[in-house]
């Protein structure tokens, strides 16, 4: 069971990534500071009129993602536990098992794919944690059943 589920996730995720079109889904905004080094491991992350405010971790993934900010994608829905999508550029990855996904919690799969966690589960794919909202009151209601525009700034 947990082998067609497998192949149908990969299934799932290939066909998106083939008739996703990267540049009608991102808008990148200019930024004046994105080459400064990174000087708060804050980040804000807006979701219609919602604002939350998120910890990055202090590795090589997280100064690339803050580097492409600020940024507003449109991420789709994938298992009702989580939202995805692809960055403009890719980031470098040190990719582990987590032993437990906590919503939210914002991670990479492979290089380029943003990963938004609004639910909590144990898995068995890899991902390199860039950090975590800090308060998710309200996650879950503010990112909805489907697809949703998001917005990633530096705080």
């Amino acid at each position: 069971m947990k082998r067609i589920i497998l192949l149908s996730f990969i299934q799932l995720f290939a066909g998106l990534s083939i008739s996703c079109k990267a540049e009608n889904d991102v808008i990148q905004q200019p930024n004046n500071e994105n080459n400064q080094a990174m000087k708060s491991n804050k980040i804000n992350i807006k979701v219609g009129s919602k604002t939350f405010t998120a910890t990055l971790l202090d590795n090589a993934t997280s100064k690339a993602f803050v580097a492409q900010l600020p940024l507003t994608i449109n991420m789709i829905e994938l298992n009702n536990n989580e939202k995805y999508a692809q960055l403009p550029k890719s980031v470098p990855t040190n990719a582990s098992v987590p032993t437990r996904i906590e919503a939210g919690d914002l991670m990479m799969y492979g290089s380029s794919t943003l990963v938004l966690f609004y639910k909590g589960f144990s898995t068995s794919y890899s991902y390199t944690k860039i950090g975590k909202i800090d308060d998710i009151s309200g996650l879950t209601t503010a990112l909805g059943e489907g697809d949703v525009k998001v917005s990633f700034e530096v705080d």
